[in-house]
């Protein structure tokens, strides 16, 4: 349910990969203390950008779950990017945790275990979610439409991973 990339090797001011011109929303280091302000600056930024209803507050929601994730088992602090590429919502949360090699937890755990949704949450509420490690931490990425599909609405999200499948 993830797509654990290689090291990002980009310039972290830079939250445009390829081709497509990016409009920066947003940019925000953010610690367990602003946690609280920074969903609510990012609900009124996405609005600003035209994202409304049940879309908007999934992405609020994935990301405030990402955030949660970076400040408990990312160092305690992180940052936050929100463009715009085009049609798209782009939220990069960047934390500088060294959890090297720790299977990070994209499957629904069991009921009986406490914890351990954030992830699955962020995956299951935008449709896809992208993983990248770096030297110094790692950036979890998510999106949305501006304009919704019908049939994105119904549709089951989009699963990839650079990791074999487990029977």
């Amino acid at each position: 349910m993830n797509n654990l990339g290689p090291s990002d090797a980009r310039d972290s001011r830079d939250p445009s990969p390829g081709g497509d011109e990016a409009t920066p929303l947003l940019s925000e280091t953010f610690t367990a203390q602003t946690v609280t302000a920074l969903r609510h600056l990012l609900t009124a930024r996405v609005t600003a950008a035209g994202l409304t209803g049940d879309v908007a507050e999934d992405l609020v929601l994935a990301v405030h779950e990402l955030v949660t994730n970076a400040v408990l088992h990312g160092g305690g602090r992180g940052r936050l990017d929100l463009f715009q590429r085009a049609d798209l919502l782009v939220c990069e949360v960047t934390d500088h945790g060294h959890e090297r090699g720790a299977d990070l937890p994209v499957n629904l755990p069991a009921t009986n275990t406490p914890g351990g949704r954030g992830l699955w949450l962020a995956h299951h509420l935008t449709g896809a979610l992208t993983l990248t490690r770096r030297p110094d931490g790692l950036t979890a990425t998510v999106t949305a439409n501006l304009r919704v599909e019908p049939s994105a609405v119904t549709g089951s999200p989009e699963v990839s991973t650079d990791r074999p499948s487990h029977p």
